[in-house]
């Protein structure tokens, strides 16, 4: 490149720095390694993460996007003088995580407010400089996550309502950041040098979790955010890091699970997952209360059976459950949501066999339930059947059928409508497995 068009590229970068980059992810070719595969497999054994959505916005309790809806972000970043959480534990949220059947935890370590959850160089609006704790929770949960052997995934927001340099997207519009000042290779640097700094001090990451795409999906001039680079950074930090995006698009090249949100794969319930289903490994995530951050009118749980209901559909359609916790400001974990983790951890101690390491069932899901697959082995989890006959596809060739929770037989019968279970009483448990051992 010769001087004179040095001189126009900085021109053009200064004046639209959204739109120049080496490569997008459109014209992106990725060959996944043999060590991501190797995640990728241990990933869709797992089945089952818990999401933790904890920052300072948990101080205002109205949740995490408190910021979003009126406070000027230098009064918002008051509440961080105030943030103590004397009562977090990292070995007590991992002992009841893990006790709950859940495999790994996604930590959010920096949410659209801006605020890093872990001790950076690149801002002092971290927990360790800009609170009075001066504790790293991030260091502390990753360090318990190996000592439990509980994977431990970093979810990373791409925008920030409180620096002048990213550039203004559809929200975080009223929070007070000056959208002339506007920098965008300044901001992806600050990105990616933060993103260096979570793979290279917090041990093993099996997985960030990048949100915030959607900010710029309504821009005139399509908003380029160089991603392939920033992707081809991780792995080559964390070769056997995986890479997931939350833009409620099909996935695009160098990411290695696909998300949806609040819906189950080719679902759209809450208008945020109408992407086709890839053949990534598929991880939907949905709160256990309403909110992801901590709110304080947010009581309504959903009951026992309503979670394992979702994890065991999940499941059936070869998906992971990520479900969220949203801590209090004191550093717990809420009681309610504590209940939950310890009632599913009961009930994945007798059916996880049916949940781990299993395949989508061979159709789709029925009004009675659905089914995960292992091998030659097919769990029919009946979860709402209103009749003691459960009928099934005719071209399965079942050699046995069993009750799972004690072995007694299952009698069936087969025409040309399908194959036929025949139940001795419409089953009034959370979840009645019967297991059938395919010829």
């Amino acid at each position: 490149m010769n001087q004179f068009s040095k001189i126009i590229s900085g021109i053009l970068l200064a004046i639209f720095p959204t739109q120049i980059s080496a490569s997008t992810p459109e014209t992106t070719v990725y060959t996944p390694s043999a060590e991501v595969m190797a995640s990728q497999s241990e990933f869709e054994a797992d089945r089952f993460g818990i999401f933790i959505h904890w920052g300072i916005y948990s101080m205002f309790a109205r949740g995490e996007w408190y910021l979003n809806y009126g406070p000027k972000a230098d009064e918002y970043a008051k509440a961080a003088k105030g943030f103590y959480p004397a009562d977090f534990n990292a070995a007590d949220w991992v002992s009841a995580i893990k006790e709950s059947g859940a495999r790994y935890i996604c930590f959010t370590t920096r949410h659209h407010d801006g605020f890093s959850m872990f001790h950076t160089k690149e801002s002092d609006y971290n927990i360790v400089d800009a609170t009075p704790f001066k504790r790293d929770v991030l260091k502390e949960l990753s360090d318990e996550c190996q000592r439990q052997d509980v994977k431990l995934h970093l979810y990373y927001s791409h925008i920030d309502w409180t620096r002048d340099d990213y550039p203004w997207g559809r929200t975080g519009r009223t929070t007070g950041k000056d959208s002339i000042k506007a920098d965008w290779p300044h901001y992806y640097a600050f990105m990616n040098r933060q993103l260096n700094e979570l793979l290279t001090n917090y041990g093993p990451v099996r997985a960030i979790w990048f949100d915030g795409w959607w900010d710029h999906d309504e821009d005139s001039i399509p908003f380029n955010w160089e991603l392939p680079e920033q992707y081809a950074m991780i792995h080559r930090l964390q070769p056997s890091c995986l890479i997931g995006n939350n833009h409620h698009q099909t996935p695009f090249p160098g990411e290695d699970i696909q998300i949806f949100e609040r819906d189950l794969p080719g679902e759209n319930t809450a208008g945020l997952s109408g992407q086709a289903i890839s053949r990534l490994p598929l991880e939907t995530c949905n709160t256990m209360n309403g909110m992801w951050g901590y709110k304080i009118e947010d009581t309504n749980y959903k009951d026992t059976r309503t979670l394992i209901h979702y994890l065991v559909k999940t499941a059936g359609m070869g998906a992971n459950l990520l479900l969220n916790i949203g801590p209090q400001p004191n550093g717990e974990l809420p009681a309610a949501a504590i209940d939950r983790l310890k009632d599913m951890g009961e009930w994945m101690r007798e059916n996880g066999e049916t949940i781990y390491g299993t395949k989508a069932g061979p159709f789709p899901a029925q009004e009675w339930g659905t089914t995960t697959a292992k091998d030659k082995r097919l769990f029919v989890h009946l979860l709402t059947p209103t009749s003691t006959d459960i009928l099934l596809p005719a071209d399965l060739k079942i050699k046995k059928a069993v009750s799972f929770a004690d072995g007694s037989k299952v009698n069936y019968t087969k025409d040309k409508n399908g194959v036929t279970l025949h139940l001795d009483a419409i089953p009034e448990s959370i979840d009645h497995i019967i297991e059938l051992e395919l010829k």
